[in-house]
């Protein structure tokens, strides 16, 4: 198979296209964010970010070829994600994808959005032992999986209700922060006192054994976001840098503690952190302290490998292409695509 795969990614508001060699070597990586046109608006709208991803499409693709010294003819797949993602900015990288594989004669890949976030440390770490426990956490989802070996996953828990990035854009826009929420939180949270308020950590508990089976890797932030707009709503002129940075730490510690019962739980050799709310800076560190405390290798992809960018689905379009061959060109958009897992 080949080893040269240009990736497109548009499952949300990232117009992205790059390409890697060998799931391992970036020779380019190009990401236009949608960030400011949304911003007016609080949140991605859909239709907004479908338009915006027909005309940044070509120009996207372009640069990346040049930025890795080809002509597209020379790439030896394309892969794009098909989903899970907003129906309409899927179908846009999908059918670029599907047309470019067409015109060049090489092959198309599929590949699922979720699969690439795991992907996306091994292009910074190539070496990552295996089995390795993914904390993957974005504004869609939260959840812990044990990745066994490449395209082998179990899913070990996922959130009951918000994802921690949607809860993060939640609790901003109560706030009056600007959008997107993370980031905003994350920088007014290093002025505050992550101790000014005990606000709840749902299923979290001093031995886990205590919890169901079905609840132990399992996260619920919806009671932790009504619990900060109640406590802002009855006392207004609350310290707003206290609530984010108290809000802050009662998320991160949910993800790190479960995370810590994930590795000694499966005896996983590493673990991994990946997707947008991976940028976090208190949840890196706090990342890393539970790594340093259990004794097993952290892996930490950088901020721009974090959020959504193409590099990490031309990373596991390479993987699956190896074992899967390539995919059939009537593959359409799947915009509930839920991560293959093991039976």
């Amino acid at each position: 198979m080949g080893d040269l795969i240009l990736g497109i990614e548009t499952s949300c508001d990232e117009t992205a296209a790059a390409v890697v060699e060998r799931a391992s070597t970036v020779r380019s990586s190009v990401v236009n964010s949608q960030v400011d046109l949304h911003a007016r608006f609080g949140g991605v709208v859909p239709e907004v970010a479908s338009r915006a991803h027909v005309e940044l499409m070509v120009p996207v693709v372009a640069e990346a070829l040049l930025a890795a010294g080809l002509e597209g003819p020379e790439v030896d797949a394309v892969a794009a994600t098909t989903g899970p993602g907003l129906v309409g900015s899927l179908l846009v990288g999908v059918t670029a994808a599907k047309s470019l594989a067409l015109v060049w004669d090489v092959p198309f890949v599929s590949v699922n959005h979720l699969e690439a976030h795991l992907y996306a440390a091994f292009l910074e770490e190539p070496d990552l032992e295996l089995p390795l426990v993914v904390l993957l956490v974005s504004g869609g989802h939260t959840m812990l999986v044990l990745m066994e070996g490449h395209g082998k996953y179990r899913l070990l828990g996922s959130t009951l209700d918000d994802a921690a990035g949607e809860a993060f854009d939640k609790v901003a826009r109560y706030l009056g922060l600007d959008y997107p929420g993370g980031p905003a939180i994350d920088a007014l949270a290093m002025e505050g006192d992550a101790s000014a308020f005990k606000y709840p950590r749902a299923l979290v508990q001093e031995n886990p054994a205590t919890l169901p089976d079905d609840r132990r890797f399992a996260f619920s932030f919806s009671g932790l976001k009504t619990a900060v707009v109640n406590h802002v709503r009855n006392e207004p002129d609350v310290a707003a840098a206290d609530v984010a940075a108290s809000f802050q730490e009662a998320v991160v510690d949910a993800l790190v503690t479960k995370a810590r019962w994930a590795v000694e739980a499966t005896g996983a050799k590493g673990l991994c952190l990946g997707g947008g709310v991976a940028a976090n800076s208190r949840l890196r560190e706090r990342f890393l302290d539970v790594c340093m405390e259990t004794g097993v290798r952290a892996f930490l992809p950088s901020r721009a490998m974090c959020t959504d960018n193409a590099a990490m689905v031309a990373a596991a379009g390479w993987w699956r292409l190896q074992s899967d061959g390539p995919s059939p060109l009537d593959t359409g958009a799947n915009p509930n695509w839920a991560l293959p897992l093991l039976p």
